[in-house]
């Protein structure tokens, strides 16, 4: 190793275990499960977007297991030369049809969706009015692109006007975007306030309903559905990875967008197709959705109980409305220790911080999920009660 690159490394690795954030990655033993085995330590999982249990369930792990006997376990090519294979375009008709739109394209991951998209549709002539807490996918794609970058304090409808106001004599594209739920504080965009604004400003307006997809809207169909917006909103972003179960991300919205990205969008143009068995599983878990409710419904069930729960003890949750509730403590170090001593009493939720988010937000996020039991959520609500007076938290 180069001189210059070890002493980089070492010191910046120094300065985290010197702040107490240095982080080994855990290593999950067996199936993502709301118990499972992280370190060889039995834990109640609170840190997984796998939100309906999906990644288990019956029909995905029977249609991979089918797709790879008849079409074997990679696609072998780009999209764009010889890895189209008919179940991709299945899952993207799927999609479409799910989502209410006129078509859809799948990307290797919601993050290649994110930056892959605002980065071929928008270029230096271009403005982007982004709310403040959108998903680093959201901000690298904008980075890309080149298009000048203006930014809203987090859902500030009036910000977001003035910004808009202000762009009029803009003579490039316009676009405005959100995340649809947030994936660190659990709330969800004011769409429709933003939507109108989008509309009477003249710009194009997009969505990344990465932790929206599969959680909230009829069947899961995400924020759009959620508010009624159908036909308002130009480019919605999913992902396959969490509520779905399996991998990827996808974006919707007319024919002509999706034409555009087969020919510009980067990650689509240069990265192999996904394997047969990842379609095959997205697109059971479609199907699972639209045919077994019961997952969604118990979803909630188990947020609101989690919920309350924590309230009760007098944690400081933010502003959360979905299955993802951060408990607030206010320092990095602090936030680790919590985490670290949840570990130990077997509760797993990771400790996040700078620069993820803010110092003063520093917090163990939370997400409870569809096949949690109550007794493993009370489980998990006693020890949080137990480490959160220990550390004076609470």
């Amino acid at each position: 190793m180069s001189e210059t690159l070890d002493r980089f490394l070492s010191g910046e690795l120094d300065v985290l275990r010197e702040r107490n954030l240095f982080r080994a990655l855990r290593v999950l033993e067996g199936p993502q499960l709301p118990k499972a085995s992280f370190d060889q330590r039995p834990v109640i999982n609170l840190s997984s977007n796998n939100y309906l249990g999906l990644s288990t369930h019956p029909r995905l792990i029977e249609a991979a297991l089918k797709a790879t006997q008849e079409l074997g376990v990679g696609s072998g090519a780009v999209r764009t030369i010889a890895g189209t294979m008919q179940i991709h375009m299945d899952l993207e008709a799927a999609i479409s049809s799910f989502k209410r739109v006129e078509s859809s394209v799948v990307f290797q991951s919601g993050f290649t969706a994110n930056a892959g998209t605002v980065s071929a549709i928008l270029s230096k002539d271009d403005l982007i009015i982004s709310d403040e807490l959108n998903h680093a996918s959201i901000i690298d794609g904008c980075r890309l692109s080149r298009a000048e970058i203006r930014v809203f304090p987090h859902k500030d409808l009036n910000r977001l006007e003035d910004l808009l106001k202000g762009a009029a004599q803009v003579a490039g594209k316009k676009l405005v975007v959100t995340d649809g739920v947030f994936s660190m504080d659990g709330d969800i965009a004011p769409l429709p306030g933003i939507v109108e604004l989008a509309e009477r400003y003249g710009a194009m307006m997009m969505v990344d309903d990465a932790h929206a997809s599969g959680v909230l809207g009829k069947n899961g169909r995400g924020t759009v559905d959620h508010f009624g917006l159908h036909g308002r909103v130009d480019i919605q972003v999913g992902t396959l990875s969490k509520a779905i179960g399996s991998l990827g991300g996808y974006v919707c919205g007319s024919q002509d967008l999706i034409h555009f990205l087969y020919h510009r969008a980067r990650p689509f143009l240069f990265s192999t197709s996904h394997p047969p068995a990842i379609a095959a599983s997205c697109l059971a878990a479609l199907q699972v959705l639209l045919e077994e409710p019961l997952w969604l419904h118990q979803l909630w069930e188990n947020t609101r109980f989690f919920k309350a729960g924590l309230l009760r003890l007098g944690f400081n949750t933010g502003e959360s409305e979905t299955p993802i509730t951060p408990i607030i403590v206010g320092r990095g170090d602090l936030a680790m220790r919590f985490s670290d001593e949840l570990f130990a009493e077997g509760v797993f939720a990771q400790g996040i911080g700078f620069p993820t988010v803010p110092e003063s937000r520093s917090r163990v996020r939370t997400i409870v999920t569809a096949t949690h039991t109550q007794d493993q959520l009370q489980f998990a609500l006693d020890v949080l009660e137990k480490v959160g007076r220990r550390l004076k938290i609470i």
